[in-house]
C-alpha cells in the first residue's frame, strides 16, 4: 500500500493492479470508496487494460493468430512497480513480459499516476508503445464509490447529475457480456439519473458519446457528494453489484465486444491504435465534498 496526502485528502493505492483503495476527505471526515465487501464485490477500483469489458468467448484475433483475455484484461490482477513518489503523487508502472506477450503481443509501458490537487484526486493513464509496430489496446477505470455517503441517508436518496442535458440510451449487455445492437431509452432531455438498486439488475448502464464531461453524485438529503470528470473518454459505464451499497463510475477508452463482433482486434469498437514509440494519455478526476 502507498499513501499520498495533502491538507484535504488522504488516498491509499495498492501495488496489485495499482488499485485505488481509499479516498478519505479530512474536511468532511468521510471515506468515499466502497468497502469491498466480498459478499457483493471484493474490488474497489480495478484498472482495465489492455481491454475494457468482455471479448466474445474471451478470444480475439490479430494477424491470423488467436489470443485469449478474460474480462477487463490482466492489469487488475498484476503487481505494478512504484517508479515515482512524492507526498502528493505516486506513479505505478507495468511493462510487458513473457506472460503478457502470450495474451497481448505488444511491447508497452503503462504508467498510472495518482496525484492530488486540493480536494481533487487526478488519475492519469499513460500508455507508451515501446515496440516497432502499431499497438492496439483499450484502457479504463472502474472506481466504486460508497452509497449512501452520509449518515441517515439511504441509497435511493442519491442520484447522478450530468453537466449537460442528455438524450442518451442505455446499451444493453447480453448474457455473455457483449453489447447489444440497439440502445434502450434512458435519459430523455435530462441531466439526472436516479440511483436505485434495480437499475443494475440487468448489469451495467453503458453510455456512448455523451455530451457531458462531468457527472456528480448528489443527494436530496445530504450536502456530501462528489464530482467526477471523464473528459476525453468516449464511453461511460455506471454499475453496482446486485443490491450492493456503491456505484461505479467507469470512464472507458474502449468497450466490450458487440454481439456482432468479427473478433478482429484492430477492428474492435473503441480500440485505440498507437504507433511505434508513441504515447497515449487520458485522465479522470474526482473531487469530493
Amino acid at each position: 500500500m502507498f499513501t499520498i496526502e495533502n491538507e484535504y485528502l488522504e488516498v491509499v493505492i495498492k501495488t496489485k493492479g495499482a488499485e485505488l483503495d481509499s479516498v478519505y476527505n479530512k474536511q468532511t471526515r468521510l471515506e468515499y470508496m466502497w468497502n469491498a465487501d466480498p459478499a457483493f464485490w471484493s474490488k474497489k477500483s480495478p484498472v482495465l487494460f489492455p481491454i475494457v469489458g468482455t471479448l466474445k468467448n474471451d478470444v480475439y484475433y490479430f494477424q491470423n493468430k488467436e489470443y485469449s483475455l478474460t474480462r477487463h484484461g490482466f492489469a487488475r490482477e498484476t503487481e505494478f512497480t512504484v517508479t515515482g513518489k512524492i507526498p502528493s503523487s505516486v506513479t505505478f508502472t507495468l511493462e510487458n513480459n513473457e506472460a503478457t506477450l502470450l495474451k497481448f503481443p505488444f511491447s508497452f509501458r503503462f504508467d498510472i499516476v495518482y496525484s492530488l490537487d486540493g480536494e481533487k484526486l487526478n488519475v492519469l493513464y499513460r500508455v507508451k508503445n515501446t515496440g516497432t509496430t502499431d499497438m492496439y489496446f483499450s484502457v479504463g477505470g472502474h472506481p466504486a464509490f460508497k452509497v449512501p455517503l452520509a449518515a441517515g441517508t439511504d441509497y435511493a436518496d442519491y442520484y447522478l447529475e450530468f453537466d449537460k442535458t442528455e438524450n442518451a440510451g442505455r446499451w444493453p449487455i447480453s448474457k455473455d457480456g457483449l453489447i447489444e445492437t440497439n440502445p434502450v431509452s434512458l435519459l430523455n432531455n435530462s441531466r439526472r439519473l436516479e440511483l436505485t438498486k434495480e437499475l443494475f439488475y440487468a448489469d451495467a448502464v453503458v453510455f456512448k458519446q455523451l455530451k457531458s464531461d462531468k457527472v456528480s453524485l448528489l443527494s436530496s438529503k445530504a450536502t456530501n457528494g462528489l464530482e467526477f470528470d471523464f473528459t476525453g473518454f468516449p464511453f461511460l459505464g455506471i454499475w453496482a453489484a446486485k443490491n450492493a451499497d456503491f456505484v461505479c463510475i467507469e470512464p472507458w477508452c474502449g468497450i466490450a465486444d458487440s454481439v456482432t463482433t468479427t473478433q478482429q482486434f484492430q477492428d474492435k469498437e473503441g480500440i485505440n491504435r498507437l504507433g511505434a514509440m508513441q504515447t497515449f494519455e487520458r485522465a479522470w478526476s474526482v473531487k469530493t465534498f
